[in-house]
Protein backbone atom coordinates (compact mmCIF):
# COMPACT_ATOMS: atom_id res chain seq x y z
CA UNK A 1 0.00 0.00 0.00
CA UNK A 2 1.14 3.10 -0.72
CA UNK A 3 1.44 6.39 1.38
CA UNK A 4 -1.05 8.10 -0.57
CA UNK A 5 -3.38 4.96 -0.56
CA UNK A 6 -2.80 4.55 3.11
CA UNK A 7 -3.51 8.60 3.63
CA UNK A 8 -7.19 8.47 1.74
CA UNK A 9 -8.11 4.92 3.72
CA UNK A 10 -8.01 6.76 6.61
CA UNK A 11 -9.24 9.88 5.42
CA UNK A 12 -12.17 7.63 3.75
CA UNK A 13 -12.89 5.88 7.12
CA UNK A 14 -13.29 8.97 8.77
CA UNK A 15 -15.56 10.80 5.89
CA UNK A 16 -17.56 7.64 6.70
CA UNK A 17 -17.81 8.15 10.69
CA UNK A 18 -18.52 11.72 10.50
CA UNK A 19 -21.66 10.73 8.43
CA UNK A 20 -22.85 7.80 10.23
CA UNK A 21 -22.27 9.34 13.81
CA UNK A 22 -24.01 12.43 12.87
CA UNK A 23 -26.99 9.96 10.79
CA UNK A 24 -27.23 8.07 14.22
CA UNK A 25 -27.63 11.41 16.15
CA UNK A 26 -30.29 12.74 13.92
CA UNK A 27 -32.08 9.32 14.01
CA UNK A 28 -31.77 8.64 18.10
CA UNK A 29 -33.09 12.47 18.25
CA UNK A 30 -35.99 11.61 15.71
CA UNK A 31 -36.76 8.38 16.96
CA UNK A 32 -36.98 9.76 20.85
CA UNK A 33 -37.68 13.25 20.61
CA UNK A 34 -39.60 13.39 23.61
CA UNK A 35 -36.91 12.38 25.51
CA UNK A 36 -34.53 14.50 23.66
CA UNK A 37 -36.52 17.48 23.91
CA UNK A 38 -37.17 16.50 28.04
CA UNK A 39 -32.86 16.65 27.95
CA UNK A 40 -32.95 19.96 26.44
CA UNK A 41 -35.53 21.39 28.50
CA UNK A 42 -33.70 20.02 31.67
CA UNK A 43 -30.48 22.31 31.05
CA UNK A 44 -32.56 25.25 29.69
CA UNK A 45 -34.99 25.38 32.68
CA UNK A 46 -31.84 25.01 35.17
CA UNK A 47 -33.57 22.15 36.73
CA UNK A 48 -30.12 20.46 37.65
CA UNK A 49 -29.42 23.14 39.72
CA UNK A 50 -32.66 23.36 41.49
CA UNK A 51 -32.23 19.42 42.67
CA UNK A 52 -31.11 18.51 46.39
CA UNK A 53 -28.66 20.59 47.22
CA UNK A 54 -30.22 23.30 45.44
CA UNK A 55 -27.13 25.98 43.73
CA UNK A 56 -28.30 29.23 44.51
CA UNK A 57 -27.26 31.13 42.00
CA UNK A 58 -28.42 34.51 40.31
CA UNK A 59 -27.49 32.65 36.48
CA UNK A 60 -31.05 31.00 37.29
CA UNK A 61 -32.87 34.15 36.05
CA UNK A 62 -31.92 32.56 32.81
CA UNK A 63 -33.65 29.34 33.14
CA UNK A 64 -36.55 28.73 29.92
CA UNK A 65 -39.16 27.20 31.01
CA UNK A 66 -40.96 27.29 27.14
CA UNK A 67 -41.50 23.70 25.84
CA UNK A 68 -41.83 25.65 22.45
CA UNK A 69 -38.76 27.03 23.15
CA UNK A 70 -37.31 23.60 24.33
CA UNK A 71 -38.66 21.92 20.99
CA UNK A 72 -37.43 24.31 18.86
CA UNK A 73 -33.68 24.40 20.52
CA UNK A 74 -34.02 20.76 19.21
CA UNK A 75 -34.83 21.23 15.91
CA UNK A 76 -31.93 23.44 15.27
CA UNK A 77 -29.94 20.56 16.58
CA UNK A 78 -31.63 18.29 14.43
CA UNK A 79 -31.90 19.95 11.28
CA UNK A 80 -28.25 20.54 11.80
CA UNK A 81 -27.65 17.17 12.20
CA UNK A 82 -29.53 16.08 9.17
CA UNK A 83 -27.37 18.37 6.74
CA UNK A 84 -24.53 17.26 8.19
CA UNK A 85 -25.12 13.67 7.60
CA UNK A 86 -26.42 14.60 4.00
CA UNK A 87 -23.41 16.28 3.26
CA UNK A 88 -20.94 13.92 4.76
CA UNK A 89 -22.87 10.84 2.27
CA UNK A 90 -21.88 12.89 -0.04
CA UNK A 91 -18.40 14.13 0.95
CA UNK A 92 -17.68 10.38 1.74
CA UNK A 93 -19.15 8.95 -1.87
CA UNK A 94 -17.02 11.69 -3.78
CA UNK A 95 -14.17 10.35 -2.40
CA UNK A 96 -14.47 6.89 -1.97
CA UNK A 97 -15.78 6.45 -5.66
CA UNK A 98 -13.18 9.21 -7.22
CA UNK A 99 -10.70 8.14 -4.67
CA UNK A 100 -9.79 11.95 -4.26
CA UNK A 101 -10.21 14.68 -1.80
CA UNK A 102 -11.23 17.42 -4.41
CA UNK A 103 -14.55 16.77 -5.26
CA UNK A 104 -15.03 15.36 -1.71
CA UNK A 105 -13.83 18.53 0.36
CA UNK A 106 -16.52 20.91 0.05
CA UNK A 107 -19.07 18.40 1.29
CA UNK A 108 -16.80 17.13 4.06
CA UNK A 109 -15.85 21.02 5.19
CA UNK A 110 -19.81 21.79 4.74
CA UNK A 111 -20.30 18.47 7.35
CA UNK A 112 -17.69 19.58 9.68
CA UNK A 113 -19.40 23.01 9.40
CA UNK A 114 -22.65 22.14 10.47
CA UNK A 115 -21.08 19.32 12.92
CA UNK A 116 -19.50 22.17 14.46
CA UNK A 117 -22.33 24.31 14.57
CA UNK A 118 -24.79 21.71 16.54
CA UNK A 119 -22.29 21.35 18.93
CA UNK A 120 -21.53 25.27 19.49
CA UNK A 121 -25.16 25.08 19.80
CA UNK A 122 -25.42 22.73 22.49
CA UNK A 123 -22.26 23.27 23.95
CA UNK A 124 -22.82 27.52 24.48
CA UNK A 125 -26.42 26.78 25.39
CA UNK A 126 -25.49 24.37 28.03
CA UNK A 127 -22.69 27.06 29.51
CA UNK A 128 -25.73 29.73 29.02
CA UNK A 129 -27.72 27.42 31.06
CA UNK A 130 -24.97 26.78 33.77
CA UNK A 131 -24.62 23.16 33.16
CA UNK A 132 -21.28 23.47 33.94
CA UNK A 133 -22.57 23.32 37.55
CA UNK A 134 -24.18 19.94 37.49
CA UNK A 135 -23.86 18.30 34.37
CA UNK A 136 -19.98 18.49 33.58
CA UNK A 137 -20.17 15.17 31.86
CA UNK A 138 -22.04 16.49 29.23
CA UNK A 139 -19.89 19.74 28.85
CA UNK A 140 -17.34 17.45 28.49
CA UNK A 141 -18.94 15.63 25.57
CA UNK A 142 -19.16 18.69 24.21
CA UNK A 143 -15.83 20.08 24.19
CA UNK A 144 -14.26 16.29 22.76
CA UNK A 145 -16.74 16.24 20.14
CA UNK A 146 -15.43 20.03 19.26
CA UNK A 147 -11.64 18.65 19.35
CA UNK A 148 -12.65 15.92 17.38
CA UNK A 149 -14.31 18.19 14.60
CA UNK A 150 -11.22 20.08 14.64
CA UNK A 151 -8.97 17.62 14.08
CA UNK A 152 -11.31 15.83 11.47
CA UNK A 153 -11.34 19.46 9.69
CA UNK A 154 -6.92 19.04 9.72
CA UNK A 155 -7.13 15.55 8.62
CA UNK A 156 -9.62 16.62 5.84
CA UNK A 157 -7.66 20.18 4.69
CA UNK A 158 -4.22 19.24 5.31
CA UNK A 159 -1.92 18.31 2.15
CA UNK A 160 -0.34 14.41 3.22
CA UNK A 161 2.41 12.93 1.47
Amino acid sequence: MTAATSVWLFQSVHAVGLSVWCGMAAINNLQAFRGSQGAVAATMSMAPLREAPSIATPLLARAIASSTVHRMALLLVLALQILAAVAGIIGSHALITAGGMDTALPWLNLALSCAAAFLFTMHLGGLWFAYWMRQETLQLTHLVLLIWTLATFALFNQHWA
